[in-house]
């Protein structure tokens, strides 16, 4: 459970504006007025700390909910502007399009490919292929995983599969994201934008319905504070 202990509103409210900016085009500014139109006076920069603080929170809890994916893998990365440079998103998706994982990194490197492999693979199991681009980095990555789990004992390693039009899916995916992220104009801090990016994640594995079915989507989002 996500504690609230100690905040000055009441957890329903901070959970919808946190849902909300994530989940629509808004900025915080737009979002203090909406509120302030419903009575609920809250400042944009207290907006800011709430999704910083609670997105990455929920996001934890929704990769450990959400429902089982299929084994054949679509990974990518793309760019994200923080501060007037660019960083990495690494995200996947099976066949079907559900999200998997996704990652911010400072860096497009063997480190940061073998860490987001990793990772997927402890929240979603072993899958039977993965299918990336003709990256350099994310062929390492996985033949590094693969060494990993031979060390371990696994007696078949991941196959890979470097076909760049199989991967269509995840660069389509790709849109939604940004589309939302389009109107921020560029994140000020690393940290705000894996945060930021986290909820927005989350916000867009409920409209797949990974989640919770027969709930309503902000019913849905609240329930991973629970």
């Amino acid at each position: 459970m996500i504690s609230f202990k100690g905040a000055q509103f009441p957890k329903e409210v901070i959970l919808f504006a946190v849902f909300f900016y994530v989940r629509y085009t808004v900025s915080y500014r737009d979002l203090e007025e909406i509120l302030a139109e419903r009575g609920v006076e809250v400042d944009h920069a207290t907006l800011n700390r709430w999704v910083a603080k609670y997105s990455p929170l929920i996001a934890a809890n929704a990769r450990r909910r959400k429902a089982s994916t299929d084994r054949s893998w679509r990974m990518d990365e793309t760019y994200i502007r923080v501060k007037r440079e660019w960083v990495y998103l690494y995200r996947a998706v099976d066949k079907f399009g559900k999200t998997l994982d996704f990652m911010l990194s400072k860096r497009r490197n063997k480190p940061a490919a073998t860490r987001f492999f990793a990772r997927a693979l402890e929240m979603n199991g072993l899958p039977r292929k993965i299918v990336i681009d003709r990256s350099g980095a994310n062929t390492a990555g996985i033949t590094a995983i693969n060494r990993m789990l031979k060390s371990f004992g696994c007696p078949i390693p991941i196959e890979m599969i470097r076909i760049k039009y199989l991967n269509n899916m995840v660069e389509q995916d790709h849109r939604t994201i940004k589309k939302r992220i389009r109107p921020i104009l560029g994140f000020k801090s690393f940290s705000s934008a894996s945060a930021t990016l986290e909820g927005i994640e989350v916000a867009d594995m409920i409209r797949k319905g990974q989640l919770m079915a027969g709930l309503c989507p902000f019913a849905q989002f609240a329930a991973l504070a629970a």
